[in-house]
């Protein structure tokens, strides 16, 4: 203790972020949980590899997310696309999977492959909140329309509840 700091019992901390108060706490020396959201994009990927190589420091759990988007369609055409695009999905998902899994295990990394579907953020923000993550990791989007609209990343920076790294 020195230049008239107060001793740790003496600090005006809120009862929840003591120890031993039994309550989640978010914001802990370093992450627990580390949710990184994945697809095939090549932001993703650098996004998983900066996700896993933190969790590898932190000795925390990683969660991959994919989030297979779901579409539209009319008639019976529309019903052969959607087939086709599910099955497309799954082979990516599947292949994720493997790629996701050779790669924690490689680096010694505990983790879990979740695939959603849905809309990217409302996915990612229920399994976040349901594993608890301390943190999020996504890739920068390249998509034009994403500059008027928001990104994924901006709209989870602005739920506020997680650090947010986007990678890019």
């Amino acid at each position: 203790m020195s230049h008239g700091e107060p001793a740790n019992s003496e600090r005006d901390e809120p009862q929840q972020w003591q120890s031993g108060s039994g309550e989640f706490e978010l914001g802990t020396d370093g992450p627990a949980v580390i949710l990184v959201g994945i697809d095939d994009t090549v932001t993703s990927l650098r996004a998983a590899a900066y996700a896993a190589g933190l969790a590898r420091r932190q000795h925390a759990r990683i969660v991959a997310v994919y989030v297979s988007p779901t579409t539209v369609a009319i008639g019976a055409a529309g019903a052969a696309v959607m087939v086709a695009e599910a099955e497309a999905h799954d082979e990516l998902a599947k292949d994720l999977r493997a790629r996701f899994e050779e790669g924690i295990a490689d680096r010694g990394i505990s983790g879990t492959f979740v695939v959603a579907y849905g809309d990217p953020y409302r996915e990612i923000k229920r399994i976040a909140d349901e594993t608890r993550a301390d943190a999020i990791v996504v890739g920068a989007s390249k998509q034009a329309g994403h500059r008027f609209v928001g990104s994924l990343a901006v709209r989870l920076v602005r739920a506020g509840k997680w650090p947010v790294t986007v990678v890019p």
